[in-house]
């Protein structure tokens, strides 16, 4: 692995069997991802980039090849530390906000540190920090119904934060919101991971969205290339 890449595939390759039919979906990826860097990954509907991501979360195995990501070995670690990996070093942010409608904003975002160990108090004020930052100071105890589609995505993003991860991960953040909205989280997440600095991976379709990355990236039959 590089001595400067927080993030290394060499070779990666993604199958399914169907019947008697293997479905190649990833075809021998090269990635490497320094520390700090924003990569957007663009690329037709079904072409893997959320399985590439997914292996890169440690929530796929790749079929064959290396995957190593903050010193883990992704395709060699057991199912402990690759918990430990999923709740330390990563945060997801999906298409779809997924917050618990039982929960406040302040609890959606709370919880994920809650889970990891933290005591509740302190998992409580890093939530409303984040809250904060997110612009949603004064939603804490508003329930998703509550809040807008923007707002719930937003909070989304601080709860992806929570437990300050050194890579984030989003896939189509922005897909589900309208102009405006999509604008809004755009600038939240960008600022929020640099003033972080956390290491982002992004996959979407928005072609301005990709481009405020650091490396703008597009998978093509299985392969990553520049662009």
């Amino acid at each position: 692995m590089s001595d400067r890449a927080l993030i290394e595939l060499q070779g990666v390759e993604k199958w399914f069997q169907t019947g008697g039919e293997r479905l190649r979906i990833l075809a021998g990826i090269d990635l490497a991802v320094e520390s700090g860097t924003a990569v957007a990954i663009t690329g037709e509907s079904g072409c893997g980039k959320t399985t590439l991501l997914n292996i890169i979360g440690g929530l796929e195995e790749p079929s064959a090849g290396s995957a190593v990501s903050a010193g883990y070995r992704l395709n060699e670690v057991d199912e402990n530390e690759l918990t430990e990996y999923r709740r330390s070093v990563v945060g997801l942010v999906f298409q779809f906000h997924f917050l618990l409608k039982d929960f406040t904003a302040l609890e959606n975002v709370l919880l994920p540190a809650y889970m990891a160990g933290g005591r509740r108090e302190d998992a409580e004020k890093r939530a409303a920090e984040l809250l904060r930052e997110v612009g949603l100071g004064e939603r804490l105890q508003h329930f998703p119904h509550q809040l807008s589609g923007g707002e719930r995505q937003r909070a989304a993003v601080a709860r992806a934060l929570v437990n300050e991860p050194r890579i984030m991960l989003a896939d189509e953040p922005t897909g589900n919101l309208d102009e405006q909205n999509s604008e809004l989280v755009a600038d939240t997440l960008f600022e929020l991971v640099r003033r972080h600095s956390t290491t982002l991976l992004l996959v979407t379709h928005d072609r301005e969205l990709a481009g405020r990355g650091d490396r703008l990236l597009r998978l093509e039959r299985g392969h990553l290339v520049g662009v």
